[in-house]
């Protein structure tokens, strides 16, 4: 096995992505944070709610797994029916942090001004959160807007709308400061009538229901104003990655898992079944469309055990045990096995001659 190239400064780069990115139709489990409580708390039981919308409970312990965006909808959707609440998604927001969105949220509060931090969530939310999101800066010379629509169409969708609303609305006060307040909100759903006092109240600026498109306005002038969370260091190592990830385009399902098994391996819970709640699937359906790509879970781990011992022993940071213990071995002698097995050589040998060749 050919070992992967090293950068010439490794402690500066990254193997791959830090976690597995989401396909077309997915959306971070984070999305229903507080849901259960909540649910609870109204007196409904919210596993029996998941399972009817094709949402297992199980996957409540990782917000950063991915649903289908169609199973949030059709939770949000059962919510409203069920508590006869035409307001359910926009109430769940509120109890919700814009953290929701994920590392994009630490991303955009890092930004040095407004409109950098704005244009940071627009570019790296479908890359992060959801593919189906889909975000536009409007400006004009008295007013900017925020749009956002989704690029699947997901039938009644007014409670995620609703949802989305509070959530980009908690972002920008984040960003704008105690003193943000939005000239006015479009909202693409049939709002009615009775309910529009209270989201008025609760947003703090006019609604418009019915529009063509959702959107928040506000001052084009806010565009300049500062982040009061500025840091420089931050947004650009974050930034950096954030463009590494969305370059890679790693979307097909070896790379998927691929990018798991890295990310699970130095935790030591790596297996078919993690990875397929990661993924939002079943081991059944993983294995299946991994037989179609001509490749067993097995031997995709295999690969990539292979590939990063070979990075880690290239650059002499960590001892023999730190190594197996990184690639899921919990006794050398049985590291040492598998890499003689990938490469023909022992670890020891490998990483003396890499240094000889170093020097």
């Amino acid at each position: 096995m050919q070992a992967n190239a090293v950068h010439e400064s490794p402690f500066f780069s990254l193997e791959g992505p830090l976690d597995v990115m989401p396909s077309d139709r997915q959306v971070r489990m984070a999305n229903l944070s507080g849901f259960a409580s909540y649910v609870r708390a109204r007196g409904a039981e919210p596993r029996a709610i998941l399972e009817d919308c094709g949402v297992e409970p199980a996957r409540f312990r990782d917000p950063d797994q991915y649903i289908d965006c169609q199973s949030l909808v059709d939770v949000l959707e059962h919510c409203s029916r069920h508590f006869d609440d035409s307001l359910f998604g926009l109430r769940l927001a509120e109890l919700q942090e814009p953290d929701v969105y994920g590392c994009v949220t630490a991303l955009c509060r890092s930004a040095a001004v407004f409109r950098q931090a704005v244009q940071s969530f627009i570019e790296y939310l479908p890359v992060i959160h959801s593919p189906a999101s889909v975000l536009d800066l409007v400006e004009s010379r008295e007013t900017a807007e925020l749009r956002w629509s989704v690029r699947t169409d997901l039938g009644a969708n007014g409670q995620a709308f609703y949802q989305a609303m509070m959530l980009n609305l908690k972002l920008l006060r984040a960003l704008g400061g105690a003193g943000f307040r939005p000239s006015y909100i479009d909202l693409a759903v049939d709002v009615r009538k009775k309910d529009v006092p209270e989201i008025e109240r609760r947003i703090g600026c006019r609604l418009h229901g019915r529009a063509a498109v959702n959107a928040m306005g506000f001052p084009a002038a806010v565009l300049d104003q500062p982040v009061g969370t500025c840091n420089p260091l931050l947004f650009r190592l974050l930034g950096g990655y954030l463009e590494r990830v969305k370059a890679a385009s790693r979307t097909t399902v070896v790379e998927r898992v691929e990018d798991y098994i890295r990310g699970a391996l130095p935790l030591g819970n790596c297996s078919i079944d993690r990875c397929a709640d990661k993924l939002g699937t079943s081991i059944r359906t993983l294995q299946a469309r991994l037989a179609e790509s001509g490749v067993r879970f097995s031997a995709v781990l295999e690969r990539e055990r292979g590939a990063l011992a070979c990075g880690y022993l290239e650059t002499g940071r960590l001892t023999l045990d730190e190594v197996a213990a990184r690639l899921g071995y919990s006794e050398q002698s049985s590291f040492g096995r598998a890499f003689k097995r990938w490469t023909g050589s022992t670890p020891r040998r490998f990483r003396a001659a890499r240094g000889r060749r170093s020097t």
